[in-house]
């Protein structure tokens, strides 16, 4: 038994190291140089156990370590999108968010125009910063104003 692995441990080194070298390639970003000594080291491994064991073998060995590589890259995938790895890097759940409800939290509040409003303009509202739009007329800057309603993404102000 010891020689039989003796015998044969370049061609399982070769695919040894070429089916890890193609999984670290999952993880990394573009074609780069894992993937291709992975596969370069697969093809090298699998001519060996052809020249040795003939053409049927090297082709059998090829689609088991095809099956393999697919079965073992899916369970990696699966471990880190649950929270094994970095799950930081996969959306696992999503929010309702609704910037318009959460702008109405500003109606009534009084602040400040920093710039001239005709009719828009940026206005303080307790150190918050926010694109705003009067009513109807000009406000200069400096005026006290105070949030009135929220449509959409529009902020509307009037002067106090």
């Amino acid at each position: 038994m010891i020689e039989l692995l003796i015998a044969n441990l370049p061609m399982v080194l070769c695919l040894m190291m070429g089916m890890a070298l193609m999984i670290v390639e999952v993880f990394l970003p573009g074609f780069g140089l894992p993937g291709i000594s992975g596969i370069a080291l697969v093809g090298i491994g699998v001519v060996i156990a052809g020249i040795n064991y003939g053409a049927v073998t090297a082709v059998g060995l090829l689609l088991v370590l095809i099956a393999v590589l697919a079965v073992v890259i899916s369970l990696v995938l699966n471990h880190v999108v649950r929270g094994g790895g970095n799950s930081k890097i996969f959306l696992r759940e999503t929010q309702d968010l609704n910037p318009q409800e959460d702008m109405k939290a500003f109606v009534g509040r009084k602040g400040e125009a920093k710039s001239m409003l005709r009719p828009a303009g940026i206005g303080d509202f307790d150190g918050v910063r926010l694109n705003v739009v009067t009513e109807g007329g000009f406000v200069d800057a400096g005026t006290a104003i105070e949030i009135v309603n929220v449509i959409g993404n529009r902020i509307i102000v009037k002067p106090c």
